[in-house]
């Protein structure tokens, strides 16, 4: 295959390996072939080696694809390249802190340590239980903050705000905010000022009142505000006044925030001593300890610099990850690539002012590190820039179009800042262009859709590119639809399998709401108390008319067969256990099944979450409809569902844009978080709560209300989410929506017209089943199990003569909430709280305890990290118990069986355990056994050899 040759702008950075560079990459103008190249040129330099380099990249699979492409154009080959530090900002963090970062919580004031057994959750459902836990313990312990809770529906957008706050680079210490964290919190005034002056302005040469006074006019509607809020006529002036006066902007911005910051604060530190306290950490506190370990150690500091950093996709960074990259260089050998037209991830807490004010903020931010020490060594004001102009994929057209989006007002009379001298202007290399760009409008939008698609296959009209460079027709599989949401996707792909369309989805799937959760909920309500809501849908499934279900729920005279699964599943250990099972009787496999049931186990073995509770999050799930990434396989010819963040970093033939509607693109707000941070006004509370009228009331914040008026409306991200979409397009790019147009559709240079609907029946033959039409990027977390994932569940299934006992037997296994019981006993009997042993398995675990004589520790967080045949595994789990003396380390798990039946399955548990402790106390000797509470017999364990146990993971992982 003849080696592509570079352009002069590819050329020029590909060669420029010294210094400070900022290369404003577009979309399909080659970068990643000109970074991997200059990547090339830099290590086979005589006196460089791959460990000087620092690549930052975007996904854990981005950094495989560079090092394969480096591969091609160095002297180093892929096993020399394998540790070699090509990664994402989350994955160094890890590295840094698994090597460095034994004490570094100490920095904060905070207790506990950071070793390569810590584990990173990066699960949203998983953290989002973990919190909901921490902060049910917060507010018993915090009854000073009851203020707060009341106006707090919903506390994972406190969550949220940790996340956020840790993305700037706040961080709370046990007294205070890490260097100047509190300023941040307090705001700039004078920012704020310009802002206001902007908006205050009094339009038409002072003819028209300002936008400002325009919005007040709706000032108090439908709000109830404490006495201390101004009248409307207070706040606007009186009549033929054009603006608000000055002093509207002092008031609106000092506000007494002291107890806010005070909450927030108790709130942030304790989550972060709690996580500690788990051993866990989540992608945002690995850069916050990292980043505090780089400033406050220059030993260490000095060890993790690099000779070269570069940093991709530069246009999707945080603060906190610019000032780390700055740590992390030890010379101006400094480049950045990216594309400020693409930055689609504010809720990500990508800043897009990275990029656009890169120079400034390089000054700045060196500045700020330097102010107390010097961290960044050095200059920042010698800095070229490089405009990589040639677009590789789109056509002449498509380009085009996606200038114009850039620059289109998203609302009716919205005034739009960037203009296209801002915008870099690519040239296009197609081969050809014959790009058809064109609007459909119809009141059954989906219908008309599908109908479309079948119009453009097969016609030459929309011919596309082939390898050769060649127009062919179009086919399914060169059409992609992207929607600004998912639920649209998720509707349209309802409307094509009523018509056996051929359309895959790919992306987040409302993974509660499927007919696999729902059965799997109503099982669980029926283990937990027989509740009708349960046996209502089981009944139902089965067959049974509403009229029977009636009678069977009234008289409690469940069907034989199913009372006797109902009693099966109650013998099983795990709720792992329970779904498989239930998905086993009711036919349910594939991806939807295997996703729920690692979802499902995942949150209950990294959290304390009782059944009962697993039952509520499910609710919640069913609720909020909580999304879970699936990526499902398809026809081989089939057209692709996504939203346009899901196809970032894509690109198809034809593209259509669908939903184009007005409060659809942009979405219509749908509300923010009652307790918020945002620049410049720092932190501010939406909702406050007062006892200063006859009754307690929640009232709304009239500051809130004017300061949100003051800053920028939020379009520009929606802007650039459309360019995104259509640059995504190599040919041809189509627009739908339905009877009200959004103003972007209006606004661009598209020809709508109304289409005949009719959708024809679609050959299948022709088509077998294949992966998607499409890359889909590699899991960028390890492969996760615990160690009941590791076990042979049909072991701890009673056979029938097990289950008819005598008077005087005891069952083999008492079911999982016995278990929990003795368990949750016998952890708050160790930590010495007041409780009395309400049984004999209780009393024995109590005996046990007053026994051993050293140090406790109690419900002890473990994970294993392992590596099997190429693939990256964790084993996560909690040891009930482990016993401390001068020489040995004792592993103790409780069981609460009455035979030895299901030993060689409890080995595989106590053997992760063995392996985590060995690792942490290497001095000591270090013994497993388990507990029986049903006879008061510890059983001594021999554990499994790690190669043991990667023969299990091989049994038990299918993605292995």
């Amino acid at each position: 295959m003849t080696e592509p040759t570079p352009n002069d702008e590819q050329k020029e950075l590909i060669e420029s390996t010294e210094g400070l560079y900022l290369v404003d990459a577009g979309p399909g103008t080659g970068k990643t072939f000109a970074i991997t190249r200059r990547y090339g040129n830099i290590i086979d330099q005589p006196d460089v080696e791959p460990e000087d380099v620092l690549l930052v990249t975007f996904t854990r699979s981005a950094a495989a694809e560079m090092k394969e492409r480096i591969v091609e154009h160095s002297t180093y080959g892929l096993r020399e390249l394998a540790d070699a530090p090509i990664q994402t900002f989350h994955s160094h963090c890890h590295d840094i802190l698994s090597e460095h970062g034994y004490a570094t919580p100490r920095h904060l004031g905070l207790d506990g340590q950071i070793t390569g057994s810590t584990r990173v959750v990066d699960n949203e459902l998983i953290e989002g239980e973990l919190f909901r836990e921490f902060f049910s313990q917060f507010r018993s312990n915090h009854s000073e903050y009851t203020d707060f809770y009341r106006v707090l529906s919903n506390p994972g957008g406190l969550l949220d705000l940790i996340g956020e706050l840790a993305s700037k680079g706040i961080f709370p210490t046990a007294d205070g905010w890490y260097r100047d964290g509190e300023s941040h919190l307090d705001g700039d005034f004078g920012a704020f000022k310009q802002q206001f002056d902007a908006v205050n302005e009094p339009r038409n040469d002072g003819r028209k009142q300002s936008q400002l006074r325009d919005d007040l006019s709706r000032f108090g509607r439908n709000k109830t505000y404490l006495s201390d809020a101004p009248s409307k006529s207070e706040l606007r002036g009186g009549r033929g006044t054009k603006q608000l006066d000055e002093t509207v902007a002092t008031n609106v911005f000092h506000e007494d925030r002291d107890r806010l910051k005070a909450f927030v604060h108790d709130v942030y530190f304790e989550y972060l001593q709690f996580a500690l306290d788990r051993n866990y950490l989540n992608f945002g506190f690995l850069q916050l300890f990292a980043f505090v370990l780089l400033c406050e150690n220059p030993r260490i500091r000095e060890q993790a610099r690099f000779e070269y950093v570069m940093v991709d996709e530069f246009q999707d960074t945080s603060e906190i990850q610019f000032k780390l990259a700055l740590l992390l260089s030890g010379t101006n050998n400094f480049c950045v690539v990216g594309d400020w037209k693409q930055s689609i991830y504010a809720f990500q807490y990508a800043d897009v002012q990275n990029i656009l004010e890169f120079e400034d903020r390089l000054d700045t931010f060196s500045a700020d590190l330097n102010s107390d020490s010097q961290r960044v060594s050095f200059e920042t004001d010698d800095l070229t820039r490089i405009e990589l102009e040639e677009n590789y994929r789109s056509t002449e057209t498509v380009i085009d179009l996606s200038e114009d989006a850039i620059v289109t007002p998203a609302t009716s009379g919205e005034d739009v800042d960037t203009t296209l001298d801002d915008v870099v202007e690519l040239s296009s290399n197609a081969a050809f262009d014959n790009t058809v760009i064109e609007g459909i409008q119809h009141e059954d939008e989906h219908e008309a859709l599908l109908s479309k698609i079948q119009d453009i296959v097969g016609n030459d009209d929309y011919a596309v590119e082939d390898e050769d460079g060649e127009p062919r027709v179009p086919e399914y599989r060169d059409v992609a639809v992207f929607t600004r949401t998912r639920d649209y996707g998720r509707e349209l792909l309802d409307i094509a399998d009523e018509y056996d369309f051929p359309m895959a989805y790919d992306g987040g799937s409302e993974l509660f709401r499927t007919d696999p959760a729902k059965l799997l909920l109503a099982w669980l309500r029926i283990l937990e108390s027989d509740a009708d809501r349960g046996w209502a849908v089981v009944l139902e499934r089965a067959g049974y008319t509403l009229d029977e279900i009636d009678h069977i729920l009234e008289t409690e005279t469940y069907p034989t067969e199913l009372a006797t699964f109902r009693d099966e599943l109650r013998g099983l250990e795990s709720v792992g256990a329970v779904a498989r099972r239930i998905f086993d009787r009711y036919g349910f496999h594939g991806d939807t099944a295997d996703a729920l049931l690692h979802t499902i186990q995942s949150v209950y073995d990294s959290t304390t979450l009782t059944r009962g509770e697993v039952i509520q999050f499910i609710e919640r799930g069913i609720e909020n409809g909580t999304s879970v990434d699936i990526h499902a396989s398809a026809s081989d010819n089939s057209v692709t569902v996504q939203t346009i963040h899901a196809a970032k970093g894509l690109e198809y033939p034809i593209v259509i844009m669908a939903n184009m509607n007005s409060g659809s693109f942009p979405p219509r707000s749908g509300g923010s978080g009652i307790i918020q941070y945002q620049d410049p006004i720092g932190l501010r509370q939406r909702k406050v709560y007062s006892e200063e009228r006859t009754y307690p009331h929640v009232y709304d914040n009239w500051r809130s209300d004017v300061l949100r008026r003051c800053l920028p409306r939020e379009y520009d991200e929606e802007r650039r989410l459309l360019y995104v979409a259509i640059t995504r397009a190599e040919q041809h790019v189509l627009f739908a929506g339905g009877e009200d147009l959004n103003t972007f559709l209006e606004e661009l240079p598209v020809e709508i017209n109304e289409p005949d609907v009719s959708i024809d029946p679609v050959d299948h033959e022709k088509h077998v089943e294949a992966e998607l039409p499409f890359a889909v990027a590699a899991p960028e977390s390890p492969i996760g199990h615990s160690p009941h994932s590791l076990m042979d569940e049909t072991v701890f299934e009673e056979t029938g003569e097990q289950m008819e006992l005598g008077p005087d037997e005891e069952p083999e296994t008492r079911g999982m909430d016995f278990g929990a019981r003795v368990h949750d006993f016998a952890e708050a009997y160790a930590l010495g709280e007041d409780v009395t042993a309400s049984n004999e398995h209780e009393r024995r675990a109590a005996e046990l305890i007053d026994g051993l004589s050293g140090r406790l520790y109690v419900e002890e967080p473990v994970t294993l990290p392992l590596e099997v045949d190429g693939y990256r595994v964790t084993i996560s789990g909690i040891v009930d118990l482990v016993h401390e003396t001068d020489d040995t380390i004792e592993i103790i798990d409780y069981k609460t069986d009455s035979t030895r039946r299901a030993q060689p399955e409890y080995r595989k548990q106590v053997s992760v355990y063995y392996h985590v402790l060995s690792e942490w106390f290497r001095e000591k000797t270090i013994t497993a056994s388990l507990f029986y509470t049903s006879d008061g017999v510890r059983e001594r364990i021999d554990p499994l050899s790690l190669d043991e146990l990667h023969d299990v993971i091989r049994r038990h992982s299918t993605e292995i």
